[in-house]
Order: structure tokens, then C-alpha cells, then sequence
């Protein structure tokens, strides 16, 4: 379900995202085997603020702003409260709405029936998988590393989350994990000095003391390349849909600082990532780890073919529906989406080819983050406990294949 408000990087498209929803329900088919009959695509108009849409006279949708605030919320609790009533053991899925609603909403709802937000919990989900696999290819724990994200927003702040509760599981503390991740949002770097962060940015405010000295003044915004320079990070995330924002200066500088640059420019779509995975392999002289959030072909560098991994959320969230329907969960914890996380890490070739694994794979992906998924919300306590063979034979069994009969011509 989504309100058409923040599409990939093309942003508030209004009834025109009902694509997402639709595309996001045939993937749940496609790689999980969740028969088609038990899906619903949604798309709750609100208006739009997009005004090539409001002057186009054959827009499909309500030619009106977008509805905020109280009568906003009104209408997504009335929505909310009628889909429970309908389908009491829905799983109901967020997906594309925007900063300012993203997170406030899945936190008023998450414990009122069984859902997530794809754009926060499966984004952080399939990144921090990702970066877990490279720390296996350059043997060394994340919790030792510096982290730069580019954007600050549902998909920074999900990929922040579980990046911090990774760290803190290696011995960071809380506060030191939370240091390592460096968010520049559109204003700059965030930290304690500004005065303009909502409530999930100043988690992640770097103190004003740990810049005082860079050549910066207090009004003045720090941008990207100056970050680079001074914070020598070794992982960078774009999730700012800002194409061509990972400059081959920034690159470079990063790349002098570390032997394996672990890159993942992921936005979407392929016209706003951060920079080609051509330019990032000619720029770290071939050193870089590379995953994009669209896909890429085959980069050829120094007689190598280098296959580039896709950080894309279909490995992870059909295979969390499909662990929710077959374990009956009653909610989706945290504790499912770290089990998901790992069962992902663990099927990965990574191992040197590539940072996740074939995307003709994923059906087999689905089926082992499912089981994953099933055994964490037993151990939640928010699904019926069974064995785990119990669980693998109600999993398989819940998978739906298309056999189509064969027509037989007779004159």
C-alpha cells in the first residue's frame, strides 16, 4: 500500500505509483510463491503536489493538494482500522510514502497488527547483508568501520538502524555505533550544531566538538567531499537519488585512505544513482565493492570481468511474507528482519564474485529467509511454536508454482 507520494527517485507521482504496489505484489509471487489471490495492490489518494499532474486534465486522480496533518491521519487510521476489520490476519506492507510519514506511521501501527515499512526495515535489512558479505570478502567487522551515508532519508535512516544494531551486537556501544554513521542530508552534514533535524536525524548528529576542527564555519554546510576528507570513511551509501553525486575526486580521496572502498550508490532509478559501477571500479583501480540499488551489466577492468551485485529488497521482503504466512505471525519484529538478514548473508556466493547472490536464485532465497523469518517470530512469541521441520514442510507447502495445461489441438 502506498500514497503515491515519494516513488523511487522520481518522487510524488500520485495515483500514477500505483505501479509500485502492483509490481511490488508480483515480486511477492515471483520469488515466494505467494499465490496471487491472496494479494491487494492499494493506492489511497490524498491529492497531489505535483502540479504538472494537477494541470494535466486527464490525470487519473483527484486533481487536488495533497491532504496533511489531522485529516491525514484520519484517513490512513480509518483505512487501517477498516483493513483490520476486513482481513484480520493481514500482512499490510508500506511502501514509497514520504520522510514525514514513513517512520511515524509504522511506529503508531507496528504494534497494532502485522506490517512493516519496505523503504525502512527491508532496505536496512538487504544493505546491511550486503555489507556484512564484504566484511567477510576483506576479513574484517563492521563495527571497526566508518560509514558515510549520502541522504537522510527513510532509506538512510532504516540502513542506520541496522547498521548500529550489527555494531552493538560486535561490542559497540550504543552511542559509539551511532558515531561511526555520518548522514548528510540536503543541508549538509548532520550534526548537533543545526537546529533544523527532525527526531530520527538527531540520533545520528555527530557532536559539534568531533568537527570543530575542520575548515568550516558555523553557518557554513558541510557537503560530501569535505566529509570524505576528513572522516576517511570506508563504506559509502547513496541514497539521495542525486545522480553523478559520487564524484571521481570524492572517489579517489576516499579510495587513497582505504585498500577495498566498499561502495553502494543505491538509488533508484538507474538515472539518479550515484555514479556508475564503470566509473567506481576505473577509480579505485578495480579495489572497489560494489553494490547499486538498479541493475548494472558486467564491468571489464585489467582483463577481469566483475559481476555487480544488485542491493535489491526482493531478496528479503517476499521471503518475509512468506515466513509470516507460514508461521501465522502476529506481528514483524526486528529479530525477524536480523534473522532475514543473516539467512541472506549466508546463501551469498561472496564471497569474491559477487557481494548477493543470483537474482535466478531468489526463489530458493525466499524459502530460506522465510524458515528464518518463521523460527524468529517463534522465538518472539508472536507465532504458534512448532519444530523446525514443522515449519520447513508448512513453508514449502505455502509455496504456489503455475502449472499451466497443456492444449491439445484436435480438427
Amino acid at each position: 500500500m502506498t500514497d503515491g507520494e515519494r516513488i523511487l527517485g522520481l518522487g510524488d507521482l500520485g495515483v500514477g505509483g500505483m505501479g509500485i504496489p502492483v509490481g511490488k505484489l508480483a515480486l511477492y509471487t515471483v520469488c515466494a510463491g505467494i499465490h496471487p489471490a491472496t494479494t491487494l495492490p492499494i493506492i489511497l489518494d490524498v491529492g497531489t503536489d505535483n502540479q504538472e499532474l494537477l494541470n494535466d486534465p486527464l490525470y487519473l486522480g483527484w486533481h487536488h493538494e495533497r491532504v496533511c496533518g489531522p485529516a491525514y491521519d484520519a484517513f490512513i487510521d480509518a483505512f487501517v482500522q477498516a483493513v483490520k476489520r476486513t482481513f484480520p490476519q493481514v500482512l499490510l506492507q508500506w511502501e514509497d510514502f514520504a520522510k514525514r510519514n514513513a517512520r511515524r506511521l509504522l511506529t503508531h501501527y507496528q504494534d497494532q497488527l502485522c506490517t512493516f515499512n519496505d523503504d525502512i526495515q527491508g532496505v536496512g535489512a538487504v544493505t546491511l547483508a550486503g555489507l556484512l558479505t564484504a566484511m567477510h570478502v576483506i576479513g574484517a567487522k563492521l563495527s571497526e568501520q566508518h560509514v558515510v551515508i549520502l541522504g537522510a532519508g527513510s532509506a538512510a535512516i532504516g540502513i542506520a538502524e541496522q547498521i548500529v544494531a550489527a555494531m552493538e551486537n560486535e561490542g559497540r556501544s550504543l552511542e559509539e555505533a551511532r558515531w561511526s554513521i555520518w548522514l548528510i542530508d540536503s543541508h549538509g552534514l548532520v550534526h548537533t550544531g543545526r537546529t533544523d533535524l527532525e527526531a530520527e536525524k538527531v540520533l545520528y548528529a555527530q557532536p559539534r566538538a568531533r568537527i570543530a576542527g575542520w575548515n568550516t564555519s558555523r553557518s557554513e554546510q558541510i557537503g560530501l567531499q569535505e566529509v570524505v576528507a576528513q572522516v576517511h570513511p570506508t563504506i559509502l551509501i547513496g541514497t539521495a537519488a542525486k545522480a553523478g553525486a559520487f564524484t571521481e575526486a570524492i572517489v579517489r580521496e576516499m579510495a587513497g585512505h582505504v585498500e577495498r572502498p566498499i561502495i553502494f550508490p543505491l538509488s533508484n532509478p538507474t538515472s539518479k544513482s550515484e555514479a556508475t559501477p564503470a566509473d567506481l571500479i576505473a577509480w579505485t583501480e578495480g579495489r572497489a565493492l560494489i553494490a547499486t540499488g538498479s541493475p548494472f551489466p558486467e564491468v571489464s577492468y585489467s582483463g577481469q570481468t566483475i559481476a555487480i551485485a544488485q542491493c535489491n529488497n526482493m531478496f528479503i521482503f517476499p521471503g518475509m511474507g512468506l515466513g509470516v504466512i507460514a508461521a501465522q505471525a502476529r506481528r514483524v519484529t526486528n529479530e525477524m528482519f536480523i534473522a532475514a538478514t543473516r539467512a541472506l548473508g549466508e546463501y551469498s556466493p561472496a564471497r569474491s564474485a559477487s557481494l548477493y547472490p543470483m537474482i535466478e536464485d531468489v526463489r530458493e532465497i525466499s524459502r530460506r529467509v522465510a524458515v528464518a523469518v518463521g523460527l524468529a517470530a517463534q522465538q518472539a512469541g508472536v507465532a504458534e511454536q512448532t519444530s523446525h521441520e514443522e515449519l520447513e514442510r508448512r513453508v514449502t507447502a505455502q509455496m504456489w508454482t503455475p502449472h499451466y495445461p497443456r492444449l491439445h489441438h484436435t480438427a
